[in-house]
């Protein structure tokens, strides 16, 4: 029987990496079904637009439309839509969309301090598409879980449709960019990039692990889940 896991995704940008992941997962002899629902907002890198989109009332909605689909976790996969409430205000969230759920949550930027911790990692750099002002907040909100960031790069993206066409070589090239040398991993925050299909590549080319946000989405509602299969073509995180 097929394990099922929700996730939350906002309006549409790089969700075609939760199927892509799924086959590789079972490929590898799993049995997961990662189901995705949408909820919709203005997709744009702002402060007072991200709060709207991770609000209770849109999260709740996302969690009837998963109703259907038995999810045994559900995962709000939004980095900024998380992390924008701060470390107190995102332990709320994912608590309201617990309660509405009806089963463990969480949410994209809970799920990087969890990877990071369960790697054993303290120092990473952050190689983040949003503005800077929206990639500060994320720098405090890892601050907060007890990871040091040494170095954070912006290339201040406003959408999250814009930040999904960018193409495989543009994400290489903008963490082979902004690796550090004191950084025991990469850190690529935006649930709009694709990043599931060069997570391997960019893994052998760092020579460190990459986290990027729909890997560690996907890892943490396994993870709520009580699944532990490994997949190497998901990344250090996986293995």
């Amino acid at each position: 029987m097929s394990t099922a896991i929700g996730f939350i995704y906002p309006d549409h940008a790089a969700e075609d990496d939760y199927p892509r992941a799924e086959k590789l997962l079972n490929d590898a002899g799993a049995t997961v079904s990662l189901e995705v629902v949408h909820i919709y907002g203005t997709d744009l890198h702002a402060i007072p637009e991200l709060l709207d989109l991770g609000s209770p009332e849109k999260l709740a909605r996302g969690a009837s439309l998963l109703t259907d689909k038995k999810p045994e976790a559900v995962v709000w996969a939004c980095t900024s839509g998380s992390f924008v409430y701060g470390p107190d205000g995102a332990s709320g969230q994912i608590a309201d969309l617990a309660d509405v759920a009806g089963v463990p949550a969480s949410s994209t930027s809970f799920a990087f301090v969890n990877a990071a911790h369960a790697l054993g990692i303290k120092k990473v750099a952050v190689a983040a598409s949003y503005p800077a002002e929206v990639a500060d907040l994320f720098v405090r909100f890892l601050a907060a879980g007890g990871i040091e960031v040494v170095s954070m790069a912006s290339k201040g993206i406003d959408t999250a449709a814009e930040v999904g066409t960018l193409t495989p070589d543009q994400v290489l090239d903008f963490a082979r960019a902004h690796d550090h040398p004191d950084a025991e991993a990469v850190l690529i925050p935006d649930t709009a990039m694709h990043t599931i299909g060069v997570l391997s590549q960019l893994e052998a080319e760092l020579g460190k692990p990459v986290l990027t946000a729909n890997q560690v989405t996907i890892w943490e509602g396994l993870r709520l889940a009580g699944f532990t299969d490994k997949q190497e073509a998901l990344g250090a995180l996986f293995t």
